[in-house]
């Protein structure tokens, strides 16, 4: 049963990533070996990935920037699937209007004021179709701050319970249940 939802995950895939660039959006620091990201980019073509120099800088400017870059190297749309501050970027690339956005997936947004960033991110809808998946014990931003800003920019909230940072060190390696909903979000577009 497993592997012929696996196998379907797959194929949906196959599919959304033949309309959309699917663009995975990392944290400070990158995604390591072990996290979501990684395994998700790993498992075939389906998914871009932004690159830059300083991953150890952690300067949404710089996201923004390697986000506009690859958008512009692409050319047909595209879903941002932004983790942390890469979720913070990616609201800031929302807002932009940019024709070849077509929705953006925010999981586990860090408080904007960790990165001091609270003057570029968003304070109203993103205008476009969005998704927020949040933890009630997220060190980076509490479960109550994630439904204020889901309001905000106008997304959908997907509660994890009790998921930390929903990443490699909170026990999300594979993290199958997001792909399903990265799969449910995007052909909703």
């Amino acid at each position: 049963m497993i592997a012929l939802h696996a196998a379907r995950t797959q194929e949906a895939l196959q599919k959304l990533s033949a309309r959309y660039d699917l663009v995975l959006v990392p944290g400070f620091k990158d995604s390591g070996p072990h996290h979501w990201q990684t395994l998700w980019q790993q498992q075939g073509p389906f998914f871009q990935r932004i690159t830059q120099k300083r991953w150890d800088v952690p300067d949404i400017e710089l996201w923004v920037s390697a986000i506009h870059r690859l958008l512009t190297l692409r050319g047909r749309p595209a879903v941002l699937i932004g983790h942390s501050l890469g979720a913070l970027a990616s609201s800031c690339i929302a807002v932009d209007r940019n024709p070849l956005l077509a929705g953006v997936m925010l999981v586990a947004p860090a408080e904007p004021v960790r990165f001091e960033a609270e003057d570029l991110v968003p304070q109203h809808t993103l205008g476009l179709p969005s998704l927020v998946v949040a933890s009630h014990d997220d060190p980076t931003m509490r479960f109550h701050r994630a439904e204020f800003w889901s309001g905000v920019w106008g997304a959908k909230l997907v509660d994890l319970g009790e998921a930390g940072h929903i990443n490699a060190e909170a026990g999300f390696g594979p993290w199958p249940h997001g792909l399903d909903l990265l799969v449910e979000f995007v052909q909703t577009l």
